[in-house]
């Protein structure tokens, strides 16, 4: 879908999606549970769909009401008889959370999976859980866009770089507490987006299962535990609260409601650095922990006083996108002044973007979104090809767009 966005002034309050990364983490806990848990708040996002739909083949149900999702659980058991069925089929579309958190999952309740995807997902790394396989006799194949997986997984230690992607951290800690045995996850360099494992052991706590730091880079994960159902509502997504902190220090009347203070989302930093990137003068932003963040604070950075340095960016380039590579070939089509490094962003501020230009998503939801954001301050129409990107995590996106006021036109081919 390509889309003419005439720059125009946007009002009124806004309540972000629901958090995909939390929904994510309790829709698996509840997946795993015995008996039936109710999710409240779960939208139908293609992320969302995607684990629901693997969900669905490792042998849980659910029924779906509106946002009301009600979840009978599969009862995960290493000894389950359903482990000795067919390996299960497991579409994880572009969902890298899906595919990470479910392959040790895969592994705990039915001896494996043959995994695949669309996209760039099966081209993004999966070597700490390579290694992992190779050490604990696994096997695996990578062959063609499909990841095929077999074996048992143990109790035992897990040895694995905390600098890749929290995803593996997540994903082991879903998995080992139902093994016939006491686990400890070992990370052998500093934890990256930490905030994104304390929101899986929040999640695994509600449930009924435990897990907890023993220092900075040790996890202790109790086996022989029991996922219990439990009933509750998914906050609302402060990742995506991002494009309208955005919008708002872009000089949009947007007021953000709805938002939960005390979450443990990571990208909670946002409201910080709003306020921080309000303030005149040249700043540095280490994104290391809130990858996601970078398209809004990097259309915030576009149009304010002073360069705006965000650094260790580098996993960004394995994303929907080389998102590195995205946000500064749309920002600079736009006119904006962006230096792309290795692992960085350099972003000098103007006051306007000349905007006049056709801009690509690059598949990618967040670009979609930064580029719509950013076209409220050019002086000239933006054309966005592939704007149906946003349905990977915001399906309403472009309606909540028009009714703050934002001026869109699809154009025909």
């Amino acid at each position: 879908m390509t889309l003419t966005i005439t720059p125009a002034k946007l009002q009124g309050t806004i309540t972000p999606p629901p958090s995909k990364s939390q929904a994510h983490r309790l829709l698996i806990a509840a997946a795993l549970a015995e008996g039936k848990s109710v999710i409240q708040n779960i939208s139908r996002s293609q992320d969302m769909e995607a684990t629901l739909r693997c969900l669905t083949e490792l042998g849980a149900e659910y029924e779906r009401a509106g946002e009301k999702l009600t979840l009978r659980g599969l009862g995960g058991n290493p000894m389950s008889p359903m482990g000795r069925m067919a390996l299960p089929r497991l579409d994880c579309g572009e969902s890298g959370s899906t595919l990470r958190f479910l392959i040790p999952v895969a592994l705990a309740v039915r001896g494996g999976g043959i995994f695949t995807g669309q996209g760039r997902l099966m081209e993004r790394p999966q070597g700490p859980y390579f290694d992992l396989f190779e050490e604990k006799g696994i096997s695996y194949e990578q062959k063609g866009g499909t990841l095929t997986v077999q074996g048992r997984l143990e109790a035992g230690v897990y040895r694995l770089p905390g600098n890749v992607s929290s995803q593996f951290v997540t994903g082991l800690l879903y998995a080992l507490p139902l093994l016939e045995g006491d686990s400890k996850i070992m990370l052998t360099t500093d934890l990256e987006s930490r905030d994104y494992v304390e929101m899986t052991l929040r999640a695994l706590e509600v449930y009924g299962v435990k897990g907890h730091w023993m220092d900075e880079r040790t996890l202790a994960v109790p086996g022989w535990q029991t996922y219990k159902a439990r009933d509750l509502a998914v906050e609302a997504d402060w990742s995506q609260a991002g494009f309208w902190y955005a919008a708002k220090a872009l000089g949009n009347a947007v007021e953000v409601t709805g938002m939960d203070p005390h979450s443990s989302q990571g990208d909670k930093a946002i409201e910080k650095y709003y306020v921080n990137l309000s303030e005149p003068g040249d700043m540095t932003i280490d994104v290391s922990g809130c990858p996601d963040l970078v398209p809004p604070l990097a259309a915030m950075a576009a149009l304010r006083e002073g360069t705006t340095y965000l650094v260790n960016a580098a996993r960004l380039r394995m994303k929907e996108s080389d998102r590195l590579a995205a946000v500064s070939d749309v920002l600079c089509k736009l006119d904006a002044t962006v230096e792309e490094g290795p692992d960085f962003l350099a972003i000098r501020g103007l006051l306007t973007l000349p905007g006049g230009a056709e801009v690509d998503a690059y598949n990618d939801h967040r670009i979609a979104m930064m580029a719509a954001i950013a076209a409220t301050r050019c002086e000239r129409p933006v054309t966005l090809t592939g704007a149906e990107s946003v349905n990977k995590s915001y399906p309403n996106f472009w309606e909540d767009y028009v009714n703050l006021g934002g001026k869109i036109t699809e154009v025909r081919p």
